[in-house]
């Protein structure tokens, strides 16, 4: 095993490698060449066929203890858009600020957990690595557990590096996300003259009343870890460029946030018995993102707010909160929880990261892999 790894250095690595989703090559280069001195088996494999792949994912696995701990995040990022005060690649440090698409979603977590394990040669250790969460996420961590699946490794515990901290590295540990499901809303009509409206069929008045039921839809109040599931119009479109024209068609798109009391399957259908009763002939199509999902409050989220608290002094709020994440996936594997760096700058211009807080997240994954697998 080679000596520590500075976790400040193998961020700006990553950072310098063009990883814009779905990420392949040098990149996950970079994350090999500093795993494999650590006695890490690097299992390295494309997934999956255009349009949505392929997409390069990594998988390394150290050690043989009865204890397995595993990691898991992307190396992947959004595009870096205009307006970046240097180069998006820079991997620039510039008054203790490190700067680059990725800095803190989630590259620095990676090179913060692989620094932590560096420290350590305790029990069993993985790193589930995707180069599409950013993306589509099809070939992604779904891959990566198949692959998993294949070869008989089950960890124990899983943390996510996503960046939950909001105003200060610590404050926020994610123990459960919301499901999504997306919904789109076909109904039919007969196209005419708009003056000779008993011989057309206008399908826009049935949409509207289609929504209307919807929108007075109340899933829930919430429960005692989520938020209320709440159902968004996203898009209505007719696409009718004529002012006397009946359309043909009216479509909608809708968006739903759901917690733990609800399935996706289930959603959709109840949006589909709705449009039925007010227009014949409708097609409702769903696509789902994700369940929700609860890690319950235990031994998993205290031995990370024990960490965290050694580390920072601060004692984290356990949330759910947020968008969807690859925890989503992960979850049906084993106990997770995501805990990363402050996100106030993900996705934005001049992305960055504090190198004190690079530090400070390595000594706590540090604290968690000795916790959890002592």
């Amino acid at each position: 095993m080679s000596g520590p790894i500075d976790p400040v250095a193998l961020t700006q690595a990553l950072l310098r490698a063009d990883s814009v989703t779905p990420a392949r090559g040098t990149v996950f280069d970079i994350l090999e060449a500093a795993l494999a001195p650590l006695g890490f088996a690097v299992d390295r494999f494309m997934s999956g066929e255009a349009p949505d792949g392929p997409v390069e994912n990594l998988l390394a696995v150290r050690g043989d203890g009865p204890r397995h701990l595993a990691f898991a995040g992307h190396v992947d990022v959004v595009p870096p858009g205009e307006g970046w005060t240097g180069s998006p690649w820079s991997g620039e440090v510039r008054g203790g600020l490190l700067y680059g698409r990725g800095a803190v979603d989630m590259k620095g977590a990676v090179a913060a957990f692989v620094a932590a394990a560096s420290r350590s040669e305790a029990g069993t250790l993985s790193m589930i690595i995707t180069g599409d969460e950013e993306g589509p996420a099809t070939y992604g961590t779904v891959a990566l557990l198949e692959r998993m699946a294949a070869r008989g490794i089950v960890p124990d515990l899983c943390l996510v590096g996503e960046p939950t901290s909001t105003a200060r590295l610590g404050d926020i540990i994610k123990i459960g996300r919301r499901g999504s499901v997306n919904i789109w809303i076909d109904v039919p009509g007969r196209q005419g003259h708009v003056a000779y409206p008993h011989l057309a069929d206008n399908p826009i008045p049935r949409l509207i009343a289609i929504l209307a039921e919807i929108d007075a839809v109340v899933l829930d109040e919430g429960t005692e870890w989520f938020q209320p599931s709440n159902i968004e119009v996203t898009d209505i479109t007719v696409g009718n460029p004529a002012h006397n024209v009946i359309p043909a068609k009216a479509s909608a798109r809708l968006s739903i946030r759901f917690n733990d009391r609800h399935r996706g399957a289930d959603l959709i259908d109840r949006i589909r018995a709705i449009a039925e009763r007010h227009a014949h002939g409708v097609v409702v199509t769903g696509k789902l993102s994700g369940e929700a999902f609860l890690t319950a409050p235990g031994a998993f989220s205290t031995l990370l707010s024990e960490a965290i608290a050694g580390a920072t002094g601060i004692t984290p709020e356990l949330s759910t909160t947020g968008g969807t994440s690859d925890a989503r996936f992960l979850s049906k594997l084993c106990p997770v929880v995501e805990f990363g760096l402050i996100n106030a700058t993900m996705h934005k211009v001049d992305e960055a990261v504090a190198v004190e807080d690079l530090r400070t997240l390595t000594d706590i994954y540090a604290a968690v892999i000795a916790r959890a697998l002592a």
